[in-house]
């Protein structure tokens, strides 16, 4: 055994996950996650390393043999993706490397998976996925006091919090979750990036438009955990309590971001957060403390937004200077109905048209997002929302195909109206989650055949990105070379394994 205590990995999925998307269009991110927890053992005098199969571009065969040859104590399988939802459709990559790993040291390597997965479904992922154990909840606490029982500091198994294992008698039993951590800057003290090699990472194509050259010095920093919101498509508080947030603070914040630049010269920086523009007293606090560091004008962040919450101008005016240069905004339907339907709701009476360009005309760029075959979206309501997005014509466009994500409302009402989902039987398995895989398969609704939402979601992409209104745009705001690069992505066409093989959904 080696004196690694915790190995932290994030296995390949990108391919699978993106098809030929992932070469040159999809962003590959710094594991917020691992980075998190690894640096929680740290400071507790833990010795941890991370193993970034993404970054390093290794299949999963190749990234078993690296575990084997480490040998921690303990592999902790990092299943996350670049947002929330994304855990899911990483699943598959994670049991393949799992998999290898446990044939080649014959299960000798433990193995704990954690994610927004596996703590929404951990007694199904459990007893299907070949992970040793599976954490519910945040991780820090679980994955501590599993390195202590490993070590035999702890004797009893049930004090473990959040752990789900077989005991002794084969049975499967679990502890209670661990109660969240309230104080992040003292229970949760920031990212490692030490441990990571930051010039493999590669920031999202519309990040860099105009600067596409400038793509490969990227970092994503998590400034605050849990969303207070319950919309039903969303899986994001699945490891969580509670609806609720909680935010580091801004001098805690600024202080990663000065590492970030002065360290590792990184301008182009995410913010993971499910809603960062949420509370102007916290976003102007980040910002003013920002401000200080003295190089907002090079810094270049990207952070959500709701659309209720931009009606503070000063606010605005106060993330401009600190470098925040684009907002995604969950516009999701054109229809307040369909809104309503999945409880976004609180912008009903909201002028979304006249919000976007109001941020848009202070100097931000807009990436919009758009969810097509919510539960009550009829042909009709998804072709007003595309219209919708056309008339806006933001600097960039997220379009998805509904998915009743495990952790969500929308898995539960799917589950009682039995739609097929992609992990029933005869369907795709958990990667048919995945917007741009081959074997993608969207929620089906009263109305609409899977078929036809995912149908209508690729027709959307191209008729955006094709649009002589955007091109023009694009040119115009960009330049040239970031106008050649959208026609390249354009030119690509996913495949769909329903076209190909005639898949009834």
């Amino acid at each position: 055994m080696s004196n690694i205590d915790a190995l932290f990995i994030t296995p390949r999925s990108r391919l699978e996950v993106y098809q030929g998307l992932s070469n040159d269009y999809a962003a590959i991110e710094p594991p917020v996650w691992s980075s998190l927890i690894a640096n929680y053992l740290i400071k507790r005098n833990y010795n941890v390393r991370i193993l970034d199969a993404e970054a390093e571009n290794l299949t999963h065969v190749e990234t078993a043999e690296k575990i084997l040859e480490l040998n921690p104590k303990l592999a902790v399988f990092m299943i996350y993706g670049q947002q929330p939802s994304a855990s899911t459709q990483c699943m598959p990559g994670g049991n393949k490397t799992c998999k290898k790993l446990n044939e080649l040291s014959s299960n000798e390597i433990k193995s704990v998976v954690v994610g927004t997965h596996a703590s929404a479904l951990p007694k199904q992922t459990l007893e299907e996925e070949p992970y040793t154990y599976v954490c519910q909840g945040e991780g820090p606490l679980t994955i501590k006091n599993l390195i202590d029982f490993l070590d035999g500091k702890i004797k009893d198994v049930k004090k473990i919090p959040g752990l789900w294992y077989f005991d002794k008698d084969k049975n499967l039993s679990f502890n209670p979750q661990a109660k969240m951590f309230e104080r992040l800057d003292e229970d949760l003290p920031g990212q490692t990036w030490k441990l990571l090699d930051m010039k493999k990472y590669k920031a999202h194509n519309w990040h860099s438009f105009g600067r596409l050259e400038s793509r490969n010095l990227y970092a994503s920093l998590q400034t605050s955990l849990g969303c207070p919101f319950k919309c039903t498509f969303c899986c994001i508080n699945a490891p969580f309590e509670r609806n609720t947030i909680r935010f580091w603070s801004p001098k805690h914040i600024a202080n990663q971001v000065r590492l970030l630049v002065e360290e590792y010269n990184i301008f182009n920086i995410k913010i993971p957060d499910e809603m960062f523009v949420l509370n102007p007293k916290q976003v102007i606090g980040v910002c003013d403390e920002i401000i200080k560091l003295g190089y907002g004008d090079k810094l270049n962040f990207w952070a959500y937004a709701r659309i209720d919450t931009l009606e503070d101008d000063e606010m605005l005016k106060k993330m401009q200077k600190a470098g925040i240069r684009w907002l995604g905004l969950g516009i999701e339907s054109s229809s307040k109905h369909v809104r309503d339907g999945v409880i976004k709701g609180r912008f009903d009476n909201y002028d979304i048209e006249g919000i976007v360009k109001k941020v848009r005309s202070m100097g931000f760029f807009v990436g919009a997002n758009y969810i097509f075959g919510l539960p009550d979206d009829t042909l009709d309501s998804m072709k007003e929302t595309l219209d919708l997005s056309l008339r806006i014509n933001s600097e960039w466009a997220n379009f998805y195909s509904a998915m009743a994500y495990p952790g969500s409302q929308l898995h539960v009402m799917a589950k009682k109206n039995s739609w097929q989902l992609p992990e029933d039987n005869g369907g795709p398995g958990w990667i048919g989650y995945s917007q741009h895989a081959y074997e993608c398969l969207p929620l089906r609704t009263e109305k609409l055949k899977a078929t036809e939402v995912l149908n209508f979601r690729d027709q959307a992409f191209s008729t955006y990105f094709k649009n002589a209104d955007y091109l023009s745009m694009i040119d115009s705001t960009f330049g040239g070379n970031t106008l050649s690069h959208i026609k390249d992505m354009t030119s690509y066409n996913i495949s769909r394994k329903h076209h190909k093989e005639n898949v009834k959904y």
